[in-house]
C-alpha cells in the first residue's frame, strides 16, 4: 500500500512565507497529477494548485502569483512555496495524487495545518 505524507504546516505571520511538502512512498510505482487541497474551518475542501506529471500547473484565483508548485518525480515528491501569506489562507493543507499501485487510484495525505496569524 502507498501513502502520501505531508510536511512543512505551522503558524507564521501575515506576510510570511511557506514551504509544504508531499512525498509519496510505498508501492507506489508511477504518479500522474499532483495536487494540494486546504479546508478551513467550517468551510468545504478546495483545490489550490495541481500539476501535471509534465510540470503544468494550474492555480486558484485565490493563491495566483503568491503560490508556486512544483513536484520531483525522482523522489515522488510535490511541493507547495506559499508567499505573502494571508490570515485567509488558513487552513489544513491537503496532498492529492492519481497514482498507480497495481491499479491507478487516487490517494489522499493526512493534512498538515498552516495557521497565518499575528
Amino acid at each position: 500500500q502507498g501513502q502520501l505524507v505531508e510536511s512543512g504546516g505551522g503558524l507564521v505571520q501575515p506576510g510570511g512565507s511557506l514551504r509544504l511538502s508531499c512525498a509519496a512512498s510505498g508501492s507506489i510505482f508511477r504518479i500522474n497529477v499532483m495536487r494540494w487541497y486546504r479546508q478551513a474551518p467550517g468551510k468545504q475542501r478546495e483545490l489550490v494548485a495541481d500539476i501535471s506529471s509534465n510540470g503544468i500547473t494550474s492555480y486558484a484565483d485565490s493563491v495566483k502569483g503568491r503560490f508556486t508548485i512544483s513536484r520531483d518525480n525522482a523522489k515522488n515528491t510535490v511541493y507547495l512555496e506559499m508567499n505573502s501569506l494571508k490570515p485567509e489562507d488558513t487552513a489544513r493543507y491537503y496532498c492529492n495524487a492519481d497514482a498507480y499501485s497495481y491499479s491507478w487510484r487516487e490517494y489522499w495525505g493526512k493534512g498538515t495545518l498552516v495557521t497565518v496569524s499575528s
